[in-house]
């Protein structure tokens, strides 16, 4: 992965700044008669195998909710620090010790590197190499309910990597267990997601669609292969009834006995378009399958599809599968796609648009998109799940650029991400020269209430990464060269 050299800007000129706010400002639609609520509970229950919700996995918890209890920077000016580790850093988790640990991909060598970070300051305290497999193998991880870090290296091996003091009072990452998956994963594929279930054995999904379920406890693995020709790009979610898992031709809730032996419980093919698109990393949907639901935080399972030209937001009941609703999204950015997760929490969705984003590479059989190229269009969408479940409704719908994957605080009801601007106000390219913003969002009317320039160039990339609210306030982002750390006050 190649990062193009920029020198950062470390303050953006009045005029500009104010024309940059303007934009966003204006950016937002709400339709005529559209009755926004405040009420975004409950959200996915908490699974007892993993560690603290909110930050216990890349989308906030194993439901892949994208929500957080922590409210994230407070009153004060805004200020934020570049962790630089030379390193591509989309898995930012926190443990219930409070340290922050990072899943990382080199620059140089791509060989995955777990750092622990200090809480204080976010320089890394040590590091553990991992062994080296496909670009998005190893990507997804989680905390465990003992703050470890469970894993697929590229040996096809489940790690739990734990963290604590030697006795020379230094920390030291190592490897609590380990068990191979060799038998379940063929050589030429790699886990491209896992999440623990509710007895805790731990689900695990390939890129060539293998579906399993293992218990490093005792050893056993078990597998599901789903039908000839799908692929499974993005992690799992998991929640009380079942697992969620979206190929790149539909979604699944599946299911396993005390043998633990999965089997589908429902599947729902999806319209994925006639081709990968810029600012999509594979030919389908782009979303990790969100758990949500007004009554057990679970009721539903939604994912973004990949429709040729208008992408639209799909709910489905978690009881049976049957469909609640399919409504267009990112209609006033224009841009027909997403590669993110959507939010979900209570009755509403969140949507964020990577239509035309410029990725420095892509995963391995990810083949040509159509078109070869375009702008990068942004866009976020609300929607509602009607309260009776008969369907869904459009709340606000807007042209907000996130950089990465928004996360919402329900501690606050406001929304968190990081924004890249054009480098002329009104164009929609991209560059090396692009500024990114830290914002806050209020997840009502899809405005910007709050907002820091984080930094000008390459080195702030973050890369449609996720961010993640650790418990002392701070907002801590991935980008292409390490982590961004965003405080108040």
């Amino acid at each position: 992965m190649a990062v193009p050299s920029a020198r950062p800007r470390a303050r953006r000129r009045p005029l500009v700044a104010a024309l940059f706010s303007a934009l966003a400002l204006a950016a937002t639609a709400v339709p005529a008669g559209a009755a926004p609520t405040a009420d975004f509970a409950p959200v996915p229950p908490h699974n007892p195998y993993a560690g603290p919700d909110g930050t216990a996995t890349m989308h906030g918890d194993t439901g892949s909710s994208d929500t957080t209890p922590l409210a994230g920077p407070g009153a004060g000016n805004l200020s934020s620090k570049r962790v630089a580790l030379a390193s591509a850093c989309p898995t930012v988790l926190v443990g219930s010790d409070g340290h922050p640990v990072v899943l990382c991909t080199p620059i140089f060598g791509q060989v995955p590197t777990v750092h622990l970070l200090d809480p204080a300051d976010g320089s890394s305290l040590t590091s553990l190499q991992l062994t080296k497999g496909s670009l998005l193998g190893g990507v997804y991880a989680y905390l465990d309910n003992e703050d470890r870090l469970v894993v697929v290296d590229g040996s096809r091996s489940l790690l739990r990597v734990a963290h604590r003091k030697d006795a020379s009072g230094k920390w030291r990452l190592s490897v609590d267990r380990s068990l191979s998956l060799a038998s379940a994963v063929p050589a030429d594929d790699a886990v491209t997601g896992l999440s623990p279930d509710w007895q805790g054995r731990v689900w695990f999904a390939t890129g060539n669609g293998v579906v399993g379920l293992a218990d490093d406890r005792t050893g056993q693995v078990s597998t599901l292969r789903l039908p000839a020709g799908e692929r499974i790009a993005n992690s799992i979610s998991t929640a009380p009834e079942g697992t969620a898992v979206t190929s790149t031709h539909a979604t699944y809730l599946l299911t396993a006995g005390a043998d633990g032996t999965p089997a589908i419980a429902w599947r729902q093919a999806y319209d994925r378009g006639r081709a990968r698109k810029p600012g999509l990393l594979s030919w389908g949907s782009g979303s990790t399958p969100t758990f949500l639901g007004p009554k057990t935080g679970t009721d539903y399972v939604a994912i973004v599809d990949n429709a040729d030209t208008t992408v639209r937001l799909k709910v489905y009941r978690t009881d049976g599968g049957t469909e609640v609703c399919s409504i267009p999204v990112l209609q006033a950015a224009g841009g027909p796609g997403s590669e993110n997760s959507p939010i979900g929490a209570g009755n509403s969705v969140f949507v964020a648009g990577t239509y035309g984003y410029p990725y420095p590479a892509l995963p391995d059989g990810a083949g040509p998109s159509v078109p070869s190229s375009a702008d990068f269009a942004g866009g976020l969408t609300r929607v509602d799940i009607r309260p009776d479940g008969t369907g869904c409704a459009t709340v606000w719908d807007n042209t907000l650029r996130s950089a990465a994957v928004p996360k919402l605080s329900t501690a606050t009801n406001t929304l968190h991400t990081v924004v890249r601007d054009p480098l002329i106000p009104g164009t929609r390219g991209t560059g090396v020269l692009d500024p990114y913003r830290y914002v806050q969002i209020d997840p009502e009317t899809g405005r910007v209430t709050r907002s820091r320039q984080v930094g000008v160039g390459s080195l702030y990339d973050t890369l449609q990464m996720a961010g993640t609210v650790a418990p002392d306030g701070s907002y801590l982002q991935g980008t292409v060269t390490g982590v961004l750390r965003i405080t108040a006050g």
